[in-house]
């Protein structure tokens, strides 16, 4: 689904990407792993169009990602969270999902949006989502006043909100900071969205959930790729545990 060949990005006179290759298979969970600063989220704005390329190619479903905006990028059917939350504080729990699942040209008028979700939001997808995280009774409630682990369900859940539905979702550290039922809330749906069609891109620094989630796993270092392949080459990998822990 997704192929990322020798891709480099520098920052001045650092390169925080160099050579970086690997693929993401259809249907699969991958991990994208490595000590803080080794580019993982660099590589992340890479295939989302939010940094561009100083040379090396992306293709998603043998089309070229390469130099195009991000909403291009969004609506060829590519979704993505950030360690950052990014939901509308202000604005209901419900709103958030009717802003994400509005074609590009309705989002310039939010009043019209809201009104109109008041009136079909029983009985919808934003309905079904919400439920599917718990969230349906706390569907008018300012999603600023959410707890940060219901933020991050509210961040995931709207990926799948969007028009058109995303087929590649790639999260930032999605267990970051949260309790361990909401990681097992989580893993639950990452497995169930797959199960349902969705391929997943994966980066996160809990090697239990890594280990025991993914397919493959990707291990970055100081920009490079240093290793590659599944759980259990990963745990042996003499170059992965020196990256982590030195020799």
């Amino acid at each position: 689904m997704l192929d990322v060949h020798r891709i480099r990005k520098c920052f001045g006179g650092i390169t925080a990407v160099d050579d970086v290759s690997f693929t993401v298979q259809t249907h699969s969970i991958t991990g994208l792993i490595g000590p803080n600063g080794s580019g993982k989220t660099v590589t992340f704005n890479l295939i989302t169009g939010l940094s561009y390329l100083e040379t090396g190619v992306i293709r998603f479903q043998g089309g070229r990602l390469s130099g195009l905006p991000p909403y291009e990028i969004t609506r060829r059917g590519i979704g993505r969270t950030f360690q950052n939350l990014k939901v509308f504080s202000e604005f209901s729990v419900e709103e958030n999902l009717f802003v994400m699942g509005q074609p590009r040209d309705m989002r310039r008028c939010a009043s019209s949006i809201f009104r109109r979700s008041r009136s079909i939001a029983s009985g919808t997808k934003v309905e079904e989502l919400l439920r599917l995280v718990n969230l349906w009774d706390k569907r008018e409630e300012p999603a600023g006043s959410l707890s940060y682990g219901q933020q991050k369900l509210l961040s995931f859940v709207a990926l799948m909100a969007m028009r058109p539905e995303p087929e590649l979702i790639l999260l930032d550290e999605p267990m970051a900071g949260v309790n361990p039922t909401m990681i097992t809330t989580l893993v639950r749906l990452i497995r169930s969205f797959r199960e349902g069609g969705k391929t997943f891109l994966i980066i996160e620094h809990d090697m239990r959930v890594v280990m025991d989630l993914c397919d493959t796993i990707v291990v970055l270092d100081h920009g490079r790729k240093i290793e590659e392949g599944p759980p259990d080459k990963i745990q042996r990998s003499e170059r992965v545990i020196e990256a982590y822990f030195g020799h």
